[in-house]
């Protein structure tokens, strides 16, 4: 299934966040990761984030099951899709 994860966590804790992501999904923009994950990686995500944040703190996670979906980017593709793996 692809995702789409959006963060906005207290500053102290970006870099973590923003490291464990990084090591399931592509980034694609500041606090923005996207990609194709298993079930199993879906949960290990929303299990590890839940370990991290903190009160205040708010993670938005899209799932699109059959992976289709229309980006338009409006200005700067900060990572364009060719990048992806």
């Amino acid at each position: 299934m692809y995702v789409i994860v959006v963060y906005d966590v207290d500053v102290k804790r970006v870099a973590r966040v923003h490291r464990f992501l990084r090591t399931h999904l592509h980034w694609r923009q500041n606090s923005v990761f996207e990609g194709e994950v298993s079930r199993a990686q879906l949960y290990e995500i929303k299990r590890t984030l839940e370990d991290i944040v903190e009160n205040g703190d708010s993670v938005l996670i899209y799932e699109l099951p059959n992976g289709r979906f229309n980006l338009h980017v409006i200005g700067v593709d900060k990572s364009p899709a060719g990048e992806i793996i």
